[in-house]
């Protein structure tokens, strides 16, 4: 397992088990939007205006952009960059693309 200090630094460029800097943030906003989409239910159940609805649904798509762009930031700065640096850069970059390309709609 590795350690905090490790936790920018991946062994292979598509490494599925990776210690993220952030987790305790991550999981704060996670919780966020969980509760966000709840409130969004309640909303619908309560037949609430549609407006009001969208509203929220809108608010919960930024926060899951930017909770995608701060994982995706730390990837590149922490697998990326070790792929790089170890000369496995291709691959890394190829996932990297894939995964910039699934945002840009």
């Amino acid at each position: 397992m590795k350690s905090q200090a490790d936790a920018k630094e991946c062994d292979h460029p598509i490494s599925h088990s990776v210690v993220q800097p952030n987790k305790s943030d991550l999981v704060k906003r996670l919780n966020r939007i969980e509760g966000q989409a709840r409130g969004v239910a309640k909303m619908v159940e309560e037949d609430r205006y549609c407006v009001d609805i969208l509203t929220q649904i809108a608010a919960i798509q930024s926060a899951l952009d930017a909770l995608a762009m701060q994982l995706l930031a730390s990837h590149t700065n922490g697998c990326v960059r070790s792929a790089i640096k170890s000369g496995d850069g291709d691959a890394a970059v190829e996932e990297l693309m894939t995964l910039v390309k699934r945002f840009v709609r």
